[in-house]
């Protein structure tokens, strides 16, 4: 049975429930519009009586930009406002900030606090108390100095400490905290005229913090650059590298080492389903390329993946550059080494499980258009933050779904990848328009030949000798098989042929050889023969004459 065409109809129905689901979230809804400022002024007034005890009443949200003036004794003793409502710089999920900033008349901080967000990376690991303890930083910081994050104070300057593994997240918070602050105060008459002048200049610059991003991770924009080069050149000249089958075992295994330490554990790029839902989000409602620049790591990889997407599939993303997926398979070789012997379902189970992964891919898309952070906490069924953003430091719970996952691929190679992971489900997708099939095939390939079927460790090889590029993960271990003339049996019978002729020409090289021989020895032999003759005839006309 072919595997191609369950992988075509399962394709074609998740098409109709996709363009389903879309229709349903484009009927007529309420439209959330402006911030409603009474809902605002009734669910802040706890924050902004904890920041100003002696308040009688603040608001409303108005002007521009909109701040609410905090009342006293009829006299305003300072403003809050929302940051998000003022600069909503996309962070890190692509969605902005919430945050409460309280203010007096000395533009001085007197109170931060987040009110909401849904960036995956605080929800994977770092705490609601991390956060609230990295904003408490700016309580007493004024809106005549500069807010940086890291480094050494000097004058005009204030410092905070980061959060380690929510870089870009600092950032967004520090980016929207420090310019609002300084617009706000500027338009409230809270500077003097040099400083609102240089804070009107300064917050014209609203959205280049992915400017700031992209310097400070040179090093590593560099390095993943320079190995997308590499990967690109090994698939350029996979053929060559095939023929080689012990030089391309130590690339790939480099390759893959690669892969989990740099991309995975150290720049922590590793890709997710969240990232394709915020992009169709982004594609159906306000698309801006700020909110993808953001995190320069994953912009190349997407951006590399989207190419490789059309030239050779999903394979090279899931088989070279998922770190996740990576370490599956450098733990089932391992296994392998060590004779731990390997376990696989029955061909109609295997052929029902691929449609796992599409089904979660569907259900994530559906939640997802109801609440994406909805959709980021169900997308915990993929353990990438856990093995590899977060290097296994979460909650128990989340470390035993992960190792679980890790100790089946011992015995099969990278069940996860095949039957569970939404990502590479989505990824399938789109590669179904790839333009190039890469992955040499012979005639006799499946008819009668399965070497390949069978050794295929992720089964994307059909009966029939397809290659079902949907699941392939691009190993290049059947382009191995493919140029071995000692294994492909249409290559071993030619080579055989070819043997057999170098045989017989060196076996009638031979007979020729041992014919002349023969002819020189009877030769030398006859004239020897010739002498003695010709000896005996002079010795008898001699004794003749006598």
């Amino acid at each position: 049975m072919s595997t191609r065409i369950p992988c075509l109809r399962l394709s074609d129905g998740l098409r109709l429930c996709l363009l389903w689901l879309m229709l349903i979230w484009q009927m007529p809804v309420i439209a959330a519009g402006t911030p409603d400022s009474a809902a605002d002024i009734e669910s802040l007034t706890p924050l902004v009586r904890e920041f100003f005890p002696q308040v009688e009443y603040f608001g409303p949200f108005e002007g521009e930009p909109r701040v609410a003036p905090v009342i006293a004794k009829d006299t305003i003793i300072g403003y809050v406002y929302l940051t998000d409502q003022i600069l909503p710089i996309p962070a890190y999920s692509g969605k902005p900030i919430s945050t409460l900033v309280a203010l007096d008349t000395t533009a001085t901080i007197v109170g931060v606090r987040i009110v909401h967000h849904e960036e995956p990376i605080l929800q994977a690991g770092i705490t609601e108390a991390q956060l609230a303890a990295y904003v408490e930083q700016y309580r007493g910081l004024n809106a005549r100095e500069r807010i940086k994050v890291g480094g050494d104070t000097r004058d005009g300057y204030a410092t905070v400490d980061a959060i380690s593994g929510a870089t870009i997240t600092v950032m967004v918070i520090n980016q929207t905290i420090s310019k609002t602050l300084q617009h706000v105060a500027a338009a409230r008459g809270l500077l003097d005229g040099s400083a609102q002048t240089q804070s009107v200049i300064m917050s014209g610059d609203s959205l280049s913090i992915w400017h700031i991003v992209w310097r400070e991770r040179l090093f590593r924009i560099g390095v993943l650059v320079a190995a997308l080069g590499v990967l690109t050149l090994i698939l350029l000249f996979q053929d060559w590298l095939a023929q080689r089958p012990r030089l391309l075992m130590y690339v790939r295994d480099g390759y893959l080492l690669f892969t989990v330490i740099f991309i995975g554990w150290y720049a922590l790029a590793q890709l997710s389903i969240i990232n394709v839902l915020t992009f169709v989000h982004a594609m159906m409602d306000d698309f801006r390329w700020e909110t993808f620049l953001i995190d320069p790591l994953m912009f190349i990889l997407w951006g590399f993946v989207a190419i490789t997407l059309l030239l050779w599939g999903r394979g090279v993303y899931c088989g070279w550059l998922c770190p996740f997926g990576a370490l599956q398979e450098l733990i089932n070789q391992a296994a392998r080494k060590l004779n731990v012997r390997q376990w696989e379902f029955p061909e109609v189970v295997h052929e029902r499980l691929w449609a796992l992964k599409y089904v979660i891919l569907l259900l994530l898309f559906g939640v997802s258009l109801q609440s994406l952070g909805a959709a980021e906490r169900y997308a915990e069924i993929e353990p990438f933050k856990t093995a590899m953003t977060l290097r296994f430091q979460r909650e128990w719970g989340y470390l035993l779904y992960a190792a679980v996952l890790l100790m089946i691929s011992v015995v099969n190679r990278k069940f996860y990848c095949k039957y569970l992971c939404p990502l590479g489900a989505a990824l399938a997708i789109p590669a179904r328009q790839r333009l190039f099939d890469w992955l040499r095939r012979r005639k006799e390939c499946g008819k009668p030949c399965q070497i390949c079927a069978n050794e295929c460790e992720v089964r994307a090889i059909s009966q029939t000798g397809e290659i079902n590029a949907n699941e392939c993960h691009y190993c290049l271990d059947c382009q191995v098989t493919y140029w071995n003339d000692k294994k492909c049996p249409p290559l071993a019978q030619r080579r055989k042929r070819r043997e057999k002729g170098v045989r017989a020409r060196e076996l009638a090289e031979e007979m020729v050889l041992s014919f002349r021989s023969q002819e020189q020895i009877l030769g030398h032999d006859q004239g020897d023969d010739d002498g003695a003759v010709a000896e005996d005839a002079s010795v008898r006309g001699e004794a003749t004459k006598g």
